[in-house]
């Protein structure tokens, strides 16, 4: 461990060994300091949805193939002519520092290890660049949570241009903060700064609560705002916090490259879906015009490979890589992604698909 101003972050640098990928929670809670811990792990409320969000792929069953001729199916895929080893990606999530010493550069060194999109948060620990530069030439997309103060947001967006982001996610399911329960009861404050508001804007997040943050971000977001950030940054904008079908529609319509389906892991709107509940419907809406995302609850290779047969293109979680940043840092994460890797071309060999294609076409029995 590495004390810095007080707070204990994991400085370890080792892979991990899995058995599976709900099992990390446990470990990580022995390193990860409660109050942090609490944050990372917690939902909104009685946690409800965040709940849901796994117990949803139940379900849902994957029916086998036989005499297929299938054997050593591959997970390469790739979204906006973006080659990547892996379906599954790190989603955007906010100060990783909690987690390690390194915070975002480990996880985006580990995912660029692994072949695997990284999504970097404006509320990360480290900055655009210096994530980017972690990442050594990997695919990495930058998520924005608007701010009131346009300046604000122009320089985060002109900072990830120029550090060769292939695409903004707009976060729009955050214009308040849901009641996260642990976080009052642990009085959770950021410990760490965030080094994007420190660099752009005053304060840095640290000695602030989550609703604090959230407080100066924008409340007010409509489809006026994802044709502006696409009109000035000429990237794929992918708006993320979808959830109903004519949401997906206004996204599109007002010029987004993607739709995003989450909940937010569980820790915005207690009570409501599970993402992976209202995934079908968001993606028939679609109609493969864009392409659709997805996280919320992702915690086994049939979860992956469930999601994208029931209409994402790429498949992301947080949860689990943070707790193996803590646990071995770069290589950590990448264990996380490997451990997938392993999961997924089992089922798909067992459902008799050969590709990512072909997973997207697989049957699914719902009930």
């Amino acid at each position: 461990m590495t004390i810095i101003n007080g707070y204990e972050q994991s400085d370890r640098e080792e892979p991990i060994d899995i058995v599976d990928l709900p099992s990390l929670e446990g470990r990580a809670r022995k390193i990860i300091p409660t109050g942090a811990f609490g944050y990372i792990q917690g939902g909104s409320e009685d946690e409800w949805t965040l709940r849901e969000n796994t117990a949803a792929f139940d379900h849902v069953q994957i029916v086998p193939r036989a005499l297929t001729n299938v054997e050593k199916p591959s997970t390469d895929t790739e979204i906006f002519g973006i080659p990547l080893k892996t379906p599954i990606m790190m989603a955007p999530a906010a100060a990783q520092g909690l987690a390690h010493l390194r915070g975002e550069m480990a996880t985006a060194e580990g995912m660029a290890q692994v072949g695997a999109l990284m999504a970097q948060s404006t509320y990360s620990s480290t900055t655009i660049a210096d994530t980017a530069a972690a990442g050594h030439g990997s695919p990495q997309f930058f998520q924005l949570y608007m701010s009131k103060d346009r300046d604000f947001n122009r320089s985060l967006l002109d900072e990830a241009m120029k550090a060769g982001a292939k695409a903004i996610i707009l976060t729009v399911d955050s214009t308040v903060g849901g009641y996260r329960e642990a976080d009052v009861v642990n009085k959770f404050q950021f410990p760490v700064p965030m080094a994007n508001l420190a660099r752009f804007s005053e304060g840095d997040g640290k000695g602030k609560g989550i609703m604090e943050i959230y407080a100066e971000a924008a409340q007010k977001i409509g489809p006026e705002d994802v044709g502006r950030i696409a009109d000035y940054t000429h990237l794929p904008v992918i708006v993320k916090g979808i959830e109903a079908p004519e949401d997906a529609l206004l996204a599109i319509d007002a010029g987004a490259s993607g739709v995003y389906v989450s909940n937010h892991g569980g820790r915005q709107l207690n009570g409501g879906p599970a993402s992976f509940n209202v995934l079908p419907e968001v993606a028939r809406a679609v109609d493969g015009r864009v392409p659709v995302m997805f996280d919320s609850g992702v915690r086994r290779g049939s979860h992956v490979f469930k999601a994208l047969a029931s209409g994402a293109d790429l498949v992301a979680l947080a949860r689990p890589v943070i707790y193996g940043l803590a646990l071995g840092g770069a290589q950590g994460a990448a264990s996380v992604i490997r451990h997938l890797n392993k999961e997924l071309p089992i089922d798909m060999q067992l459902a008799g698909t050969r590709t990512i294609d072909d997973v997207k076409h697989a049957k699914l029995i719902r009930r």
